[in-house]
């Protein structure tokens, strides 16, 4: 790809998420994506085939990836599980709040079909992404520290919380004052942990 197409591809991607982030999913479509991009509605058409086929790309390459990436950084699935949980919070906290457009289309994720589109479009597995969490919990019942759920019932436990904290993150920041610290995040993080222990 040449550097003026790349250079239009990512500003494709660019606005999209902020389109989904101030007006959400709903609100995109390809002409105004195209206006706000400056270009033509058909440039976006030679890469995507429809808004859906956008989507699922910006959700797997733009955000999955490195969200992923970033959550798992210095992680590793042999720590303790309260050092764990700290760093997979601590890590996806950074992330999320630096990274509002890529939070907005994670939760838009979450409530409309595009995941599994997404995953299917993908061939990608439960389980693909993120393993090492997966392998932390397996361990984890293994030592009979936590009891043993399903990957996706730790998950709900483990990010559900945090996810909204992210979203209270985001609400205060039109407000005078900031609440939800990085200091309040650990202190919510220790009572997480403590509701998951055996």
């Amino acid at each position: 790809m040449r550097p003026k197409n790349l250079e239009k591809e990512e500003a494709i991607r660019t606005i999209a998420l902020q389109i989904i982030a101030e007006e959400g999913l709903e609100n995109l479509t390809m002409q105004k994506l195209a206006k706000a991009a400056n270009i033509s509605p058909r440039t976006i058409y030679i890469k995507y085939k429809d808004k859906e086929d956008l989507l699922i790309k910006l959700f797997i390459e733009e955000v999955l990836g490195p969200y992923e990436t970033a959550v798992l950084e210095n992680f590793h699935a042999s720590m303790d599980f309260a050092t764990g949980v700290k760093k997979l919070w601590q890590n996806s906290f950074r992330y999320l709040t630096r990274n509002r457009t890529h939070f907005a289309l994670l939760q838009n994720g979450k409530t409309s079909p595009l995941l599994n589109k997404a995953y299917q479009q993908a061939n990608i597995e439960q389980g693909q992404y993120f393993k090492p969490i997966h392998q932390f919990f397996k361990q984890q019942v293994k030592q009979g520290v936590v009891r043993n759920f399903h990957q996706d019932i730790y998950r709900a436990l483990l990010f559900a919380p945090l996810l909204e904290l992210v979203n209270e993150y985001f609400d205060y920041t039109e407000r005078p004052k900031q609440i939800i610290t990085e200091k309040v995040i650990l202190d919510c993080c220790e009572a997480v942990i403590k509701g998951m222990l055996k």
